[in-house]
């Protein structure tokens, strides 16, 4: 059965590969949205009629409205909506600027809010969806000067796990994405960066540096995530995982973050316990 899915962010990274891959896929229309939609050209070579490039800021109501609305025009079903559109910023708390990080909210977390919304009342009249939401392993764990970047995907992973609790009983389903370090322009291009001035921070100067060196050089294949998210979606959708981290290290970083906090909650039960009035 053909299934609609729509992403956003797919002039890059992440995006581009998902679209790529699935643009080749006999099961899928594929709705392909950036901001700016000649950057989408890569995907000409598999059109035959499946495929609907949409003009699409994620921090835009009206462009949301169209990008739906185009949408369920075009293919009839919106079946499964990838939220992949992000950006990155590297620096300390201290030092980070105000408004790019008010901004970073604006798009990984109210974009994804408003995008979802967008396309529920579709997934409810169907019974049927599936919302992928991508996430990072620093929506897991923490890292220093990623900060309000680690803020942003706590929110998307707190915000995810409650709607598909909301959602469960009409046929929608959701995922997280928690990649580590992929070959994409996250680290690069799609990433604002305030350099330490303050002394006392000057000593995280080389991670902010070595995080644009390092930048398509990371262990992480966005193709083979691509292929991997298809899997699930196409033949794992009745046990389709909550959480699923992409990478050697976003596995390894996520059970090792579990297995420290279950020992320290275990470590605090009887004085967790004692703050509460005597049964």
């Amino acid at each position: 059965m053909t299934k609609t899915w729509l992403i956003t962010g797919t002039s890059t990274g992440f995006g581009k590969s998902l679209s790529i891959y699935l643009a080749q896929q006999a099961d899928v229309n594929l709705v392909a949205t950036a901001r700016h939609t000649d950057q989408l050209s890569y995907l000409d070579q598999y059109d035959h009629g499946q495929i609907l490039k949409q003009t699409l800021d994620v921090t835009k109501a009206d462009e949301i409205a169209a990008a739906v609305k185009a949408t369920t025009e075009k293919f009839g079903t919106l079946d499964v909506l990838i939220n992949n559109a992000g950006l990155g910023y590297f620096g300390t708390f201290e030092e980070s600027d105000r408004d790019a990080v008010r901004y970073m909210f604006d798009v990984n977390v109210w974009g994804l809010v408003d995008m979802t919304r967008a396309v529920l009342p579709t997934m409810r009249a169907q019974k049927s969806g599936i919302v992928i939401n991508f996430s990072s392993i620093a929506g897991l764990a923490s890292f220093p000067t990623l900060s309000f970047y680690n803020g942003t995907k706590h929110a998307v992973e707190g915000i995810t796990d409650a709607m598909a609790q909301e959602v469960a009983d009409q046929g929608i389903k959701l995922m997280l994405i928690e990649p580590s370090g992929f070959r994409t322009d996250w680290a690069g291009r799609s990433s604002q960066k305030a350099m330490p001035t303050i002394d006392a921070y000057k000593q995280f100067t080389a991670n902010i540096e070595g995080s644009a060196s390092d930048a398509h050089h990371e262990a992480g294949d966005p193709d083979k995530a691509a292929a991997i998210i298809y899997d699930q979606v196409t033949n794992h959708a009745a046990d389709l995982p909550l959480h699923l981290p992409l990478g050697k290290f976003a596995s390894d970083t996520a059970i090792a973050k579990y297995e420290k906090s279950l020992g320290e909650f275990k470590a605090e039960r009887d004085l967790s316990i004692s703050a509460d009035q005597p049964e």
